[in-house]
């Protein structure tokens, strides 16, 4: 009796002392720590994706171009547009919140995240009117020299917020009527111009509290109604580059207070055109600036509305000699951009897919792999 007394005794002794082991070995949790991404490369992709389908809860996915890894990414609300800042450290989203989470009160904000962390350090409340649209590139543009930030309107009125970085501020609201897209100046930090409905540039300059000083139209650009252009441009310091709808390229300088231009030429062949082959998709032109060449997502068998059709090809075009050079499958490429510096990659959204292929850009083009299921319905891909 004594014996299992005993035996009692011990076997109690051993799970006490094993609850208290565990316990305290259950105290031993490891706190969470959000992984820190590696150093951006020129290969980071920020594909801003307006999440259609659940349009309050938009995202910018930021993507390794090299390694094809997912890293990260923001949130940007309702409609929201997203832009890297000139110096690459800080990303702005232009966005609306309501109260009701779809209705109800609404503010407009700028939010700002730091590009490396991804981590929200600030916003800037704005009007609320800022175009709740698809996201093109100039939708939001910041100045050359990072001072000022321009956000689009519509009302369905047509106007821009001229937002202070430095000052952290709306400095003011300049009505641009029957124009759309901010096209900055580079050599000037306080100018900037847009794509008016009569195929004229409209160029503001304002003063160093962000007032307009000076408007000009330009010449006619283009001709809307025979062929208008595709409202993406693609800049080279003071020069930017569109498209038309027919297959045209067209060279726009937006240096001086009045926008001058350089006379259009065709990417097509008589036979190419005959065969229905013109530009299609939403960011459909990327061009990389130091070796002169342009990348224009390409379909064949036109038709009128075939203009958002993906790519079946992505051409390549020598600036100089006004030429094609490449051409490669177009991975249903929607939207387009391509790497800067010595050893460019382009990138192409599948927009049939939801996947993203990269090409060597050095040469011909050559696809290198293809990262599958991103995105949901992204328009617009920004590169480090």
């Amino acid at each position: 009796m004594l014996r299992h007394s005993a035996l009692r005794s011990c076997l109690a002794a051993v799970l006490i002392a094993l609850t208290g082991a565990s316990a305290q070995a259950e105290l031993q949790v490891e706190i969470p720590k959000v992984a820190e991404m590696p150093p951006a490369n020129p290969y980071r992709i920020y594909l801003s994706d307006v999440s259609i389908g659940h349009i309050v809860d938009g995202r910018l996915h930021v993507i390794d171009g090299d390694s094809m890894r997912y890293l990260g990414v923001v949130a940007t609300a309702y409609a929201g547009q997203a832009i890297v800042s000139p110096d690459r450290k800080e990303i702005y989203v232009a966005t609306t919140y309501y109260s009701r989470l779809s209705s109800g009160e609404r503010t407009d904000t700028v939010d700002i995240h730091d590009a490396q962390t991804l981590t929200k350090t600030g916003e800037i409340i704005i009007p609320p009117i800022h175009a709740q649209a698809l996201h093109y590139k100039g939708t939001i543009r910041a100045s050359a020299d990072g001072r000022w930030l321009y956000v689009l309107n519509a009302t369905p009125a047509i106007s821009v917020t001229v937002v202070d970085l430095k000052e952290k501020k709306v400095a003011s609201q300049v009505d641009i009527p029957g124009c759309w897209i901010l096209l900055p100046a580079a050599s000037v930090s306080n100018r900037f111009s847009t794509v008016c409905g009569d195929g004229t540039l409209l160029t503001v300059t304002h003063d160093d509290k962000g007032q307009s000083v000076d408007q000009q139209k330009s010449a006619v650009f283009f001709n809307p109604d025979a062929d208008p252009i595709f409202i993406h441009g693609e800049q080279d310091g003071d020069t930017y580059r569109f498209v038309s709808y027919g297959g045209d390229l067209y060279t726009a300088n937006v240096g001086g207070a009045v926008a001058s231009f350089e006379p259009k030429w065709s990417l097509l062949t008589d036979k190419e055109r005959k065969a229905g082959w013109r530009p299609g998709g939403y960011q459909l032109l990327a061009q990389h600036n130091a070796s002169g060449r342009v990348f224009v997502g390409m379909h064949d068998g036109a038709k009128v509305g075939s203009h958002k059709f993906p790519a079946k090809e992505i051409w390549g075009f020598d600036l100089k000699t006004k030429k094609r050079i490449t051409r490669a499958p177009g991975n249903n490429a929607i939207a387009m951009a391509v790497s800067q510096g010595d050893k460019p990659r382009l990138f192409a959204y599948d927009g049939l897919k939801a996947a993203i292929a990269s090409y060597d850009a050095s040469g011909p083009l050559k696809l290198i792999r293809r990262m599958e299921g991103v995105g949901e319905t992204p328009s617009l891909m920004e590169l480090h």
